[in-house]
C-alpha cells in the first residue's frame, strides 16, 4: 500500500519545491498552505531560516507561530503536496485563514491524499495539544469541503467576504475524536518518520506498533501524565 509522510523543509527538497510551486504557475491553480515559498524562489535558503523562526515565533496580533511540512510520498521521496499549521490563532486568524492550509499538486489530485495530509495535520496539532482545528474554505471549492467533512469537520459559520468574492464557510473538527475515528482507515496509508540530520528517524508516534486506535490511546494517556506531572512539578 502507498504510504505517505509529513517532512519539514531542507535543502534536500530545494528543486522538488520550486517544481512543485511552478506546477502550480502551469495548471493556473490556486495554491495553499506554502507558508509564502512563493516569495523565496530564488532564496530558498533565506525560506528555510524564515520556517525556522515561524515555529519559534511569539503570538502577537499580526503572526502567530506555524509548522511547514512537505508531503512526501514514499515510494519516490516526491512532494505530493504541503500544509502550514498554525499552532495558535489571534483574533485575524480566528476571523479569517484558520488553523491549517495545504494543498495538492494538480498532477497529484483525486488520488485521496488531500485527506491523508489533513489526517497527518491533525496528528501534528494533537502533538501541539490543539483540541479543535478551525479550518476555512471556499464554498465552490466541493473538493476542499468534502475533504474537511471527512475528516469531521462541523460547519459553524458561512459568510459572503467581499474582498476574495466568494462565499466562505468555516469548519471546526474535535482534533482527538476525528483522529480516533479515522485512525483505522489513515494509518496504514502513512509514514511516522521524520527527516533529521538528512536522515529517517522515528517520531512520537512511530514508537506505537499495534492497531492504530491503541497507538492513539496510549499517546493520549501518556500525554495526560506528562501533563499531569508537569502541573504537580509547578505546584510543588
Amino acid at each position: 500500500m502507498e504510504k505517505l509522510m509529513h517532512i519539514k523543509p531542507t535543502k534536500e527538497y530545494e528543486l522538488q519545491a520550486i517544481e512543485y510551486l511552478n506546477e502550480f504557475y502551469e495548471y493556473n491553480s490556486e495554491i495553499e498552505g506554502i507558508g509564502q515559498l512563493h516569495k523565496y524562489l530564488d532564496d530558498y535558503d533565506g525560506w528555510l531560516q524564515k520556517l525556522e523562526k515561524d515555529r519559534n515565533m511569539v503570538p502577537d496580533a499580526k503572526m502567530v507561530p506555524t509548522e511547514t511540512f512537505f508531503l512526501v510520498r514514499e515510494a519516490d521521496n516526491k512532494i505530493v503536496g504541503m500544509i502550514n499549521i498554525r499552532l495558535a490563532l489571534n483574533e485575524r486568524f480566528k476571523r479569517f485563514g484558520g488553523h491549517i492550509g495545504y494543498s495538492i499538486r494538480p498532477t497529484e489530485r483525486h488520488k485521496g491524499y488531500s485527506k491523508i495530509n489533513l489526517y497527518l495535520g491533525l496528528l501534528c496539532c494533537l502533538e501541539h495539544e490543539i483540541e479543535e482545528v478551525l479550518l476555512d474554505c471556499d464554498k465552490a471549492n466541493l473538493g476542499s469541503a468534502k475533504t474537511i467533512q471527512a475528516l469531521g469537520g462541523k460547519l459553524v459559520r458561512e459568510y459572503y467576504e467581499e474582498d476574495l468574492e466568494c462565499t466562505v464557510q468555516d469548519y471546526q473538527i474535535a482534533v482527538k475524536e476525528s483522529l480516533k475515528q479515522n485512525a483505522e482507515l489513515y494509518e496504514p496509508m502513512v509514514n511516522h518518520l521524520v527527516l533529521k540530520n538528512n536522515e529517517l528517524t522515528e517520531n512520537i508516534f512511530s514508537k506505537h506498533s499495534r492497531t492504530a486506535e491503541e497507538y492513539l490511546e496510549t499517546y493520549w494517556n501518556s500525554s495526560e501524565s506528562s501533563y499531569q506531572s508537569e502541573e504537580t512539578h509547578k505546584r510543588i
